[in-house]
């Protein structure tokens, strides 16, 4: 699981009290699952991640500003949930100072398996990129039909 990896390099050169004692963070999957599509080796991880880091000092912003950071580029899907959140943690203060803190992720990972003369070859594909649907409208922007009363009674679209 690559995504992982990424956001390991990423907490340790983005969080100084993790650059400094990286032995205080570990990152694990807590239940994973993977889904396949018959007649394709191809395949997509789900799991959920644990980021745990002993005696964070100072402020948890330090710590999740990086994290929201790292989901934008990696996982930007968990923006548009519905309930806009992208995450869970739950934190045990110990002194005024620091903290532990479990940082909880619903991450997926889309594996492509290609048979090639010599043998397979695996790809771990990057994020889609979501395009506008509507030239001219920004990326972003809620688009529904709806009848506008107004002095002409005419009919508009409406964003927001």
């Amino acid at each position: 699981m690559k995504k992982l990896v990424t956001l390991r390099a990423h907490l340790i050169a983005s969080v100084p009290t993790i650059r400094n004692s990286p032995e205080k963070m570990e990152i694990f999957v807590d239940k994973g699952d993977v889904a396949v599509r018959a007649g394709s080796l191809s395949f997509e991880y789900s799991y959920t991640a644990s980021i745990w880091v002993q005696d964070h000092a100072g402020s948890v912003d330090t710590l999740l500003v990086p994290i929201l950071a790292w989901i934008a580029a990696n996982q930007p899907d968990l923006f548009e949930k519905g309930e806009r959140k992208p995450f869970t943690f739950e934190s045990e203060l110990l002194d005024a100072e620091t903290c532990d803190i479990t940082i909880t992720l619903e991450l997926t990972e889309l594996v492509r398996v290609e048979q090639h003369a010599r043998g397979l070859k695996v790809s771990h594909l990057p994020e889609p990129v979501l395009l506008d649907q509507f030239a001219g409208v920004p990326t972003g922007t809620a688009l529904w039909a709806g009848l506008i009363d107004d002095a002409a009674g005419s009919i508009e679209i409406v964003t927001r």
